[in-house]
């Protein structure tokens, strides 16, 4: 697969998922022909993105998604042998709650693997350990998982075929979920920590208006 074509498959399941909403952060430093292939994808239509799950926190912890009602989940798909995509999300929202100050307490950041076989709870504990500490890791097992990516309509594919250390490519966004689980937006993992605050701030205000 080319790196144009790896980039475009999961930018085409996020799109289909939100629509416009998110169209002007994801056709920046595009090409024409890419911009042009988004476009007819959103003619299709919309899908619903977020619903129902039940994980294990890295503390052995059973939670769902009523678990989390009346914070703002942001939540990242990815994997711990992530070699780039995941810490710099992940180090981009630590840096964000600490741009938030007191309205990261409306927040809950949450990492959600796509690998639960090598993810254990063991290994997400000290992969965090890296990362601020308010962010909560959950695995499951692999139907879990998978039915959970299924539900906010994440693109990955693990290449099992490569290896023990083998590699895997996934969607690189933030799902934003309001107070009540409702999908509201969707924010690229390599926006810098300062901008993901301010886009978190306006969401927050703008659903308290």
């Amino acid at each position: 697969m080319t790196y144009r074509a790896k980039w475009l498959l999961p930018v085409l399941f996020v799109v289909l998922a939100t629509g416009s909403a998110g169209l002007t952060a994801l056709l920046m430093g595009r090409g024409s022909s890419e911009v042009a292939t988004i476009r007819k994808v959103l003619s299709i239509g919309t899908a619903n993105i977020g619903g129902s799950f039940a994980l294990e926190t890295a503390d052995g912890e059973t939670v769902t998604d009523e678990t989390y009602r009346g914070k703002w989940m942001v939540i990242y798909f990815g994997y711990t042998f992530c070699p780039d995509a995941c810490p710099t999300a992940l180090n981009n929202m630590s840096l964000a709650l600490q741009e938030l100050g007191k309205d990261a307490e409306k927040i809950q950041p949450i990492f959600i693997t796509v690998d639960p076989e090598r993810d254990t709870r063991q290994v997400m504990s000290a992969y965090l350990e890296s990362f601020d500490h308010r962010i909560v890791g959950l695995t499951g097992t692999r139907a879990q998982t998978d039915a959970t990516a299924k539900t906010y309509r994440v693109y990955f594919a693990l290449h099992k075929d490569q290896g023990e250390n083998y590699p895997a490519d996934h969607s690189a966004y933030f799902y934003v979920m309001d107070p009540d689980g409702k999908f509201v937006h969707v924010i690229v993992g390599a926006t810098p920590g300062d901008e993901i605050a301010d886009k978190l701030r306006k969401l927050i205000a703008e659903h308290s208006t």
